[in-house]
């Protein structure tokens, strides 16, 4: 399950990541890149899920102006 969420995770980071480096935007790279990377920092699962929702749900909050 780990893995699944590892990838699902990466994925959505590394549109993230070119997405920002498309437009020129530091916070979807930064973002982008803790989704990449952050899974293979915690092994339980409730934490990647967790963890993984807060930060891909960052720049839609941005935008969306609750950020």
């Amino acid at each position: 399950m780990t893995l699944f969420l590892g990838l699902l995770f990466g994925a959505i980071g590394t549109v993230y990541l070119v997405y920002g480096k498309r437009i020129h935007d530091a916070m979807f790279l930064v973002v982008g890149f803790a989704l990449i990377i952050y899974p293979y920092l915690f092994s339980n699962i409730v934490l990647i899920l967790i963890v993984g929702v807060v930060l891909a749900a960052i720049p839609v909050a941005r935008h969306k102006g609750l950020i």
